[in-house]
C-alpha cells in the first residue's frame, strides 16, 4: 500500500467508526425511550419540577434541585442503562480503534469515554436509584449533590487518564524508538 492509500484507508476508518459511533447513540436513545414505559413524560417532569435549593454546608449557593428527587427513578433509570450500554460499546470501538490503527489519541479519548460511561452508570445505580433519594432518608438533598460532585470528579479521572496515556506513549515513543 502506497502511502496515500494508507491515509485514504485511514480517515475511511476512522469516518467509519465515527458514522457507526452516532448511529449507535441514536439506535440506543431511541430503543430507550421504546423499551421504558412512560420516559419521555417522565423527562419532561424531571426538566418542569425544578426548585432552588442550598448546597449543605454552602447555604448562600442555591441552584435547581428536583422537588422530589425520588419522582425520576424512571430517568435514573434509563439514564443508567444508557450509560452502560454506551460504556460497554466504547469498549468495541476500542478495540476497533486497535484493530484499524488509530492514532494514539482516538484511543486515549475512547478510553477516557469508556471510563466516563461504566462510572456515572455506577454512579447512578449507587447514588440515583437506590433508597438514597427517598423522601424517608434525611439525606437525599445531600446524596443529589454527592452524585454530581462524584460525576464531576469522574470527568476529572476520565481526564487525567487520557493524559496519562498520551503521555506514557510519548515519552515511551522518544525513549524506546529506532534512533538511527
Amino acid at each position: 500500500m502506497t502511502e496515500r492509500s494508507q491515509i485514504i484507508h485511514f480517515r475511511v476508518s476512522e469516518g467509519l467508526i465515527n458514522a457507526v459511533s452516532a448511529g449507535f447513540f441514536l439506535l440506543l436513545a431511541g430503543v430507550l425511550f421504546v423499551i421504558t414505559p412512560g420516559l419521555f413524560q417522565g423527562i419532561v417532569d424531571f426538566f418542569t419540577g425544578f426548585t432552588l435549593k442550598s448546597i449543605p454546608h454552602l447555604s448562600n449557593v442555591l441552584v435547581p434541585v428536583p422537588e422530589n428527587l425520588a419522582q425520576h427513578t424512571v430517568v435514573y433509570t434509563a439514564a443508567g442503562q444508557f450509560s452502560l450500554v454506551w460504556g460497554i460499546f466504547q469498549i468495541i470501538i476500542l478495540a476497533l480503534r486497535f484493530v484499524v490503527g488509530s492514532s494514539i489519541g482516538k484511543k486515549a479519548e475512547t478510553v477516557g469515554n469508556v471510563i466516563s460511561s461504566l462510572g456515572t452508570a455506577y454512579l447512578i445505580d449507587v447514588l440515583l436509584n437506590s433508597d438514597s433519594l427517598s423522601s424517608a432518608n434525611p439525606n437525599a438533598l445531600e446524596n443529589w449533590f454527592v452524585f454530581w460532585a462524584a460525576l464531576i470528579m469522574l470527568i476529572g479521572v476520565s481526564l487525567i487518564v487520557r493524559a496519562f496515556i498520551l503521555a506514557a506513549h510519548f515519552w515511551f515513543s522518544s525513549h524506546f524508538s529506532n534512533k538511527t
